[in-house]
């Protein structure tokens, strides 16, 4: 494998006679102006190609520089616009160079003024070889830790043509659906899906992950009847326990831990319940009658389950659940040492409309065929803003389309014969384990044991260890064993040798015979039908699914096609070399609570991410834990509310949002417990300073935080960004930026120098994950030291000693979020550098100030900064056309669409850089 030239070299390949015909190497430069073709010495502060002048200095210092300068930037091949591009995009601005139009548009105070500390950019090659060696740090053990998390077998026709797909992985959200007909029926038969799995009415489009989706459903009760105490059954899985109590504390709902004879409904005070079924220890209960109980005391019953033990197992909807809930992540998605993986949730037709998250519905178009959308819409943050029925907006889109191919594929005869040959391998260990002398806690049990050990817990560990095995460890001498369909006769020899059972699997499968049948000789057999759709009964064969995904994927619009369609901080090529190690063994199948020491690769990729996102933002610590944009605002905020309780302040709830913020601020300041005031903005688009003085005297004695968009959704550099942070500050306030345009300032400005207490990064946007067509999203939060005790902790995993009793909670299912992606984001910093990184910035504010100025003859322009420019976004008022063609905003995009998407706004475009 041929590595890049350690040395930057020069900017090509013939340096002595600058009009010999060469190829043009072109590196990390800004463009400063026209000069005349000459090179400069290394003592001067520019080099001259082809008469631009670049910012930084690339003369070789040695002559096997020169002889061998490098050919494969990353940088290059990464931003979009060529030199020739840019000079003409100059021009058309009127302007001499790039740094001319940055001091222009970003204002002076707040622009860094030293280059960001980073190591010097690898090449695609490097960086692969640089991971792999990262990687091999990782311990792949065979883990049985269970806990929502199995391990699975991942059809490779799904991984080669659906994970690794750029036509799969690198669209928006389905928000305009005559370019995401494909996405939105594979996410159609997700919902299908789930609904017959679970028994239930109406199922979303996927949320962020089991935990998540359990607090959402401890929200929808709460929403339904107003109630303020909500039951917990002890026996779900403990981060599931850990994030309801969290969100819970934070809107005012008291949580219980009690069993079911112990919960009392008789006060009409109790909004719902939740327990797990099979609960988190294997055991499998009937439940009707405390569904029943509940049910005539006013309460709802949420049921968190297991969607493969559902394909055996009688579903919640037939015992009365009113909300099911759970991790696909069985369905052909691998561990990922925690994440992505799609939630889903189902409900009672009765709830639909309190049901959080996106779902897809048919409708017909104008000419009455047949059609998907996404359906009711005025549920979601983007409208309802803080009444929504969550903040959620990017969710595991890309995850949920693998789950539904896994059941499209194995159809519903496949996922029955999986489920049987999993609970067999459950039913064989268990005979084995009896004969070794070992108790078991449950007789009726899926595919996990929680077993009474008749020797020293620690000896049995001792030999699992020797075998490179993980079990579940309880203390008090019982250990828990959970099964999965990877699990083989070999497997299961060395779990009983383990448990010191002398019997082969074998030798115990054959004395059993029939007589043990375990959930399918018992009344907690499923007996209805699943999966009856055609499109669950005809894509078998590897030929048949392939043609299936991929007519689905032509039906769409995606990176290979055209710009990245929809959202201002999405605008990211997500390269092959970033997005390879996702599936490596060593990043795809670790268990997310395996002992610490079996990953440290993971551990050491945190801590490089964590000092460059640091170096980035000017923020001091990072945490990983929030797995989308919209879970790290209210991370952040909570950070801000436990940082503020500290301190004897708990009565600071009110949090200050301009209007032009991103609908998710609102709904997630709701979700910390905090009550919104909005801030006007004037006719420039800008923070209405007068309106912002009156409001925070107003509420000085009650301020909380102020959440602040930068640049702003419409476009502006803000010139007074530094004056209200010192005016929150002066107050008693903390100030939270929404880092979801980072976009404009990654290498400009720091939001931890100018200001801001804590933002979330939007590692899906501007850090290079792809957006998956509604997720999966990366949303750590970065905060300055005095919130640093505050951040997320664990109940399982020790993620930072001495934060526990400070800790604002858990966040999310897993400690460190979705951590299979985060390689992506390591590499793409890796592979820029810092040139690189604010290069892609510079760029991306030239390209929509060249795009406003080509079009600001034919449409108002509806906003731009102090001295005439916009950052990488602007706005188009297309209102005029209604009045003079009868021709609407929508009308336009969808125009639009036949040559490249552009985001739609209400009354307006929204064009980005």
């Amino acid at each position: 494998m041929q590595s890049c030239a350690k040395s930057w070299g020069i900017l090509f390949a013939k340096c002595v006679n600058p009009h010999a015909p060469c190829r043009h190497i072109h590196g990390k430069s800004r463009i400063f102006g026209k000069q005349q073709n000459r090179i400069q010495t290394l003592n001067n502060a520019c080099v001259t190609v082809r008469g631009l002048r670049t910012s930084a200095v690339y003369a070789a210092s040695r002559q096997i520089d020169r002889i061998l300068p490098r050919h494969d930037d990353f940088a290059e091949r990464h931003i979009g616009p060529g030199e020739r591009d840019k000079r003409e995009m100059l021009d058309v601005l009127g302007l001499e160079s790039i740094a001319q139009l940055i001091e222009d548009t970003v204002p002076e105070s707040i622009r860094i003024q030293r280059s960001m500390k980073m190591d010097d950019p690898l090449c695609e090659n490097e960086v692969l070889e640089r991971l792999q060696k990262i990687a091999s740090k990782n311990k792949v053990w065979r883990s049985y830790i269970g806990m929502g998390y199995y391990n699975c077998s991942v059809p490779p026709v799904i991984q080669r043509n659906l994970l690794e797909n750029s036509g799969w992985v690198t669209q928006y959200t389905p928000y305009q659906p005559e370019v995401a007909q494909g996405r939105l029926e594979s996410l159609l038969n997700y919902q299908t899906m789930i609904c017959d799995i679970t028994g239930m009415a109406v199922a979303n489009a996927s949320l962020l992950d089991e935990a998540t989706a359990a607090a959402e459903a401890m929200q929808l009760c709460h929403r339904q009847n107003k109630r303020r105490t909500f039951y917990i059954d002890p026996r779900c899985h403990p981060q599931t326990i850990a994030v309801v109590q969290t969100r819970a504390n934070y809107i005012g709902v008291k949580t219980m831990l009690k069993l079911p004879h112990e919960m009392d409904f008789s006060g009409k005070d109790v909004s719902g319940v939740l327990f797990q079924y099979p609960d988190t220890d294997g055991r499998v209960e009937d439940l009707t009658a405390l569904v029943d109980r509940a049910h005539k005391g006013g309460a709802l019953a949420c049921c968190a389950t297991d969607l493969l033990a559902l394909c055996v197992l009688r579903p919640p909807g037939e015992f009365g659940v009113d909300i099911a809930l759970g991790s696909s992540q069985r369905f052909g998605v691998p561990l990922c040492y925690g994440g992505p993986h799609a939630a889903f949730f189902s409900v009672k037709e009765n709830l639909v409309r309190m049901m959080p998250g996106r779902m897809v519905g048919v409708t017909r178009d104008a000419a009455g065929k047949e059609v998907y959308r996404l359906a009711l819409q005025t549920r979601e943050q983007h409208i309802r803003r803080d009444k929504a029925t969550s903040n959620i907006c990017t969710a595991q889109a890309l995850l949920a389309n693998m789950a539904a191919m896994f059941g499209v594929y194995h159809g519903p005869q496949g996922l029955k014969h999986i489920a049987e040959r999993t609970h067999n391998a459950a039913l064989i260990l268990a005979e084995g384990l009896k004969r070794a002398g070992h108790r078991l806690h449950s007789e009726m049990f899926f595919d996990t044991l929680k077993v009474g050990c008749s020797v020293a817990a620690k000896d049995i560990l001792a030999r699992a260890v020797q075998r490179e095995i993980n079990l579940r460890v309880y203390g008090e001498g019982v250990l828990g064993v959970s099964l999965d369909e990877t699990v083989k006769e070999r497997d299961l020899d060395d779990l009983l040798w383990v448990f010191g059972c002398e019997s082969s699997a074998e030798l115990i499968a054959e004395k059993m015979g029939d007589r043990v049948k375990g959930i399918m000789g018992s009344p907690f057999k499923r007996t209805s039908k699943y999966l009856t759709h055609a499109v669950f009964n005809s894509y078998h064969s590897e030929t048949n699914i392939v043609r299936y995904m991929k007519r689905l994927e032509n039906k769409d619009i995606s990176l290979v096609h055209s710009m990245i369609p929809l959202g201002s901080c999405t605008m990211k090529l997500n390269s092959s070399s970033e997005l390879m190690p996702i599936t490596w063994n060593e990043f795809a199948n670790l268990h997310p609570f395996c002992p610490l020491d079996q990953a440290e690769g993971y551990q050491q990729l945190f801590r490089q991410l964590e000092k460059d996102l640091c170096e980035v933002t000017g923020y001091d610590k990072i945490s990983f834990q929030p797995n989308s944009g919209a879970q790290g605002e209210y991370a952040g905020l909570a950070a801000i509310k436990a940082y503020l309780n500290s301190k004897g302040d708990a009565h600071r709830t009110v949090c200050l949002i301009p209007k032009s913020a991103h609908g998710t601020n609102p709904a997630s300041a709701q979700m910390a417990g905090m009550k919104v005031q909005v801030v006007e903005v004037d006719k420039d688009g800008n923070i209405d300073m007068a309106n912002l003085k009156a409001l925070v005297d107003k509420h000085k004695a009650n301020l909380a935080s102020m959440m602040i968009t930068y640049p702003s959704t419409f476009g502006v550099f803000e010139e007074s960004i530094d004056d209200v942070c010192n005016l929150i500050h002066q107050n008693g306030g903390q100030v939270y930026l929404d880092g979801a345009n980072m976009n404009a300032q990654v290498g400009l400005c720091r939001p931890g120098d100018y200001g801001s207490d804590v933002s979330h990064l939007n590692l899906h946007k501007t850090f290079c994950i792809p957006h998956g067509g509604g997720g999966p999203g990366m949303g750590p939060i970065g905060v300055k030291e005095h919130l640093a005790p505050f951040l997320p902790c664990h109940p399982v995993v020790s993620m930072s000693a001495g934060n526990m009793s400070s800790s604002l909670g858990t966040i999310s299912a897993a400690p460190w979020g979705s951590s299979a992606i985060l390689p992506i984001s390591w590499a793409y910093i890796k592979m820029m550098g810092a040139k690189g990184l604010v290069h892609a910035t510079e760029v991306a504010i030239l390209n929509a100030n060249y795009m406003a100025k080509r079009l600001e003859s034919h449409y108002k322009i509806l906003f731009k900064g102090r001295k005439g420019f916009c950052a990488h976004e602007f706005i188009l008022d297309v209102r005029p056309f209604k009045k003079t063609a009868n021709i609407e905003a929508v009308d336009v995009a969808k125009r639009l669409q036949d040559y490249g998407e552009l985001e739609q706004g209400y009354s307006q475009h929204c064009i980005y850089g």
